[in-house]
């Protein structure tokens, strides 16, 4: 489907952005990449530009000549973050959606996809697609949860007026992988509980019981889960999640198994756990032929020595909450 096109992959220097722009390479794309990230996390295969797409004008030059744009512009941190910067998750959130997809419309620009979040959804047993209006965001997601939704309703709206069918949305779970932030105070809790392990920390204090459920799913397998949305199921939304609930104390024993010297673990109930489940349903995913390809154990183990090699690499990333809006 992409061989030749011109694929815009914004954000394409990130956890997803760099598998998905690899993988549209292999398909035969053309692809340009544009973040603020350090531009040796592009791949050299596409074309790099660095520009910040607060701006409609960037957004406008960055869309130019594009057949397909691919919107994997996020905010990223942990809850404590949240609570204290949530205008540097809301504000950044808002102005990306906005202007990207205005500038694709402008540029009459074929198909969009809008990657959205986990974080959209109210506490449940289990993430639906269809019940996301009925109710609101997780107070723990509230701020980063309402700006993606800004982003969803935007599309909607965008699908109304201008009868511009051929915008996808994707909802991701949990997911981690190789170029996540490791960043020691805004990292989520995958990439900051595997820099706590290899970095030899012991013993690893952890909050809450470890009986919290999440959806962790691996960077490559969303990225095959969003090629395959924009080219089977243009103008749907979908989960892109594992489908199952991984306890954070089954996370926890998976990287710690990986270590030669094995730390105490100290579980701090005292503190908050967040949300008791997150799990999403994605058999509609699953009907246009997703299915999750890399285990926990092997994503972990491969997340765990992509670190070790590479931990040069993680202060190559934009970081929204050390820099002026």
């Amino acid at each position: 489907m992409f061989k030749g096109k011109k694929v815009l992959v914004a954000g394409g220097t990130g956890l997803i952005g760099i598998p998905l722009v690899e993988m549209l390479l292999d398909q035969g794309a053309q692809v340009r990449i544009v973040s603020l990230d350090d531009p040796s996390r592009a791949n050299p295969k596409a074309e790099f530009e660095q520009l910040d797409l607060r701006s409609l004008d960037n957004c406008l030059k960055a869309c130019d000549g594009m057949d397909y744009v691919m919107n994997l512009l996020c905010t990223k941190g942990s809850p404590a973050v949240t609570k204290t910067h949530p205008a540097s998750f809301f504000t950044p959130m808002i102005l990306f959606n906005t202007c990207l997809l205005e500038a694709a419309r402008q540029n009459k620009v074929k198909g969009y996809l809008f990657t959205s979040t986990i974080g959209v959804y109210a506490p449940a047993e289990v993430f639906y697609e269809d019940e996301v209006w009925k109710t609101f965001p997780s107070l723990n997601d509230r701020f980063a949860g309402w700006a993606k939704r800004m982003g969803e309703l935007q599309v909607e709206a965008y699908k109304i007026e201008y009868n511009w069918k051929n915008i996808t949305i994707v909802r991701p779970a949990n997911v981690y992988g190789p170029y996540d932030n490791f960043d020691s105070i805004n990292a989520m809790v995958v990439p900051s509980l595997i820099k706590r392990a290899v970095n030899c920390e012991n013993p690893m204090v952890i909050w809450g019981d470890g009986s919290s459920e999440r959806d962790f799913v691996h960077a490559e397998d969303v990225a095959r889960g969003m090629l395959l949305a924009v080219e089977r199921a243009p103008g749907q939304i979908l989960n892109l999640g594992s489908g199952r609930g991984f306890p954070i104390k089954e996370l926890v024993e998976t990287i710690v198994d990986q270590l030669a010297v094995k730390p105490k673990v100290v579980w701090d109930t005292a503190k908050p756990a967040g949300d008791k489940k997150r799990i999403m349903d994605i058999s509609r995913a699953r009907a246009i032929g997703f299915e999750p390809q890399i285990p926990l154990a092997e994503g972990i183990r491969n997340t765990m020595d992509w670190y070790k090699k590479n931990k040069d690499q993680t202060g190559k990333r934009y970081d929204v909450f050390n820099a002026p809006i």
